[in-house]
Parts: C-alpha cells; structure tokens; sequence
C-alpha cells in the first residue's frame, strides 16, 4: 500500500513538474513574440487664426536669463493658432517660428528636410525671409526659392553692433548709435518693424518685415515691434527695461496665394 501511493505520489509530482516547464516555455515564447506599441505620435491640430485678419502678440517668451554668451533654450509660436509650443512638439508642424539664440532673438522657420533645422524630419515644409520694407508695402508674396530653412536665421543687422547681415533688430552696445551714450541708453536692442530708425551718424535704416511660410505651407508676414516688456516705442527702451518680451504683428494667408490682404 505504502509503496502504490509512493509511486502515485511521484507520478503527480512529475507531472505538475512537466507543466510547470511547458508554461515557463509558453510564457518566455509569448514574451519573445510580443509586439512592443507603436509610440504615440501628438496629433496634428487644424490652425484656428483666420486668413487675412490682423494679429496681435504681446509680451510674448520672456527670457530672464541674462548670460550674453550662451544662448536660453528654444521657443515656439504656432502662426496657425496664436499659441506658444512647448518644446515636446519640436519634431511636429504644431509650430511655425522659433526664437532661439543669444536672448531667443533669432528666428527661424519649421522645415522637416534641413538636417540642421529645429523641426527635421517631419512634413513641415516652413521658411523664413526678410525685406527691407515696411509691413504695409510688403503686399507681394516673395518666390519660394528666397526662403531660408536653417535655424536662428534672422536677428541682429549689421547697422548695430554683433550684426548678422539684415535684421529685425539693431544692438546699440554703447548707446552712441541711436542716442546719446548715456548709461541707460546702452545695450539697448532696437526692433526695426514699426518704423525707421535714424542712426546719429545720419544713416537711416528702413523698416523690416519679416516673411514666413508656415509648417503647413500658409504664408504670413510679420512686424517685429518691441522685445521689451509693455513697452512698444523708442522712447521706452531702455536697458533696465524688462526683455526678451517680443510684442509682434501679422497676417496669414493660404497656400497659394500670390498677395499679403487685411481684409
């Protein structure tokens, strides 16, 4: 008797010790043929700015960082919704222009196929340009080919000081430029959007307009009027005045187009 149940015993012991390996294989084969889920890509939202209306930014990506040689991180602006991007949606056509630079104050477009740009490698087909016309004369829609796609593309001029070929902007370092020197007057940048600027050497350097095709392939033009904190004149800026603040004005319209209309 005592020997049947030994060997019953040590019959149910081998087999729950042989199902105990078939599962342990089953399971370890499931997990080596498991497919790990596609990562979830943002989705892509339809521009909410109407074509042809007047836009207005204000106050727009504060940089408190001061360090004149290292330049703060990126930020974006959506043209198409009026609305900062955070930069977890870089890789996407959620943005159309990006402030980076010394004091985020050179912009660039969102294009996918520059290796070097911000948005590389998605379908945002944006550029970037600027004219050396005021935002009421600039009506024609600039050819495709004058677009520029490489990142922090557009920001000091060269009529200041630390130019970078035509501007939205001119750095006065000394103050002597513009105004008279003063210590307030120093390290003032000054936003050429608006209006002309007379320099004290008599030059007169003409309003800028910068032009964007955007990552969806729209086009806007754009008046850069301040990068100082509710402050929109000359005769506000100053070096202690709260900056990077950019107050900015444009209009958008469709792929297509061939003029710049308020309407």
């Amino acid at each position: 008797m005592n020997i049947q149940m030994k060997k019953v015993n040590r019959g149910l012991r081998m087999k729950c010790l042989f199902a105990f390996v078939v599962l342990a294989i089953t399971f370890t084969a499931c997990k080596k043929d498991e497919v790990s889920p596609e990562p979830v890509k943002p989705e892509e939202t339809a521009g909410t700015v109407p074509y042809y209306k007047l836009q207005r930014v204000e106050n727009f990506a504060a940089t408190t960082d001061n360090n004149t040689t290292t330049a703060a991180p990126t930020v974006y602006f959506s043209l198409e919704n009026k609305a900062s991007v955070i930069a977890d949606y870089v890789k996407t056509t959620r943005w159309d222009v990006a402030f980076g630079g010394l004091f985020n104050s050179f912009l660039s477009a969102n294009n996918g196929s520059t290796a070097t740009n911000h948005g590389v490698g998605t379908s945002a087909k944006g550029g970037i340009l600027i004219l050396a016309k005021s935002f009421d004369e600039v009506t024609e829609i600039p050819a495709d080919a004058s677009f520029k796609t490489t990142p922090d593309v557009i920001g000091t001029d060269d009529a200041g000081d630390y130019g970078a070929g035509m501007g939205w902007y001119l750095y006065d370092f000394n103050g002597t430029k513009v105004r008279d020197g003063a210590y307030a007057n120093q390290h003032v940048a000054y936003a050429l959007g608006a209006n002309s600027l007379s320099l004290k050497n008599g030059t007169t350097i003409p309003a800028r307009t910068i032009v964007v095709r955007t990552a969806k392939g729209n086009y806007a033009k754009i008046k850069m009027i301040s990068c100082y904190k509710d402050a929109y004149t000359l005769t506000s800026w100053s070096r202690d005045t709260p900056h990077m603040y950019f107050t900015f004005e444009y209009v958008l319209v469709p792929a297509g187009s061939s003029k710049f209309e308020i309407k």
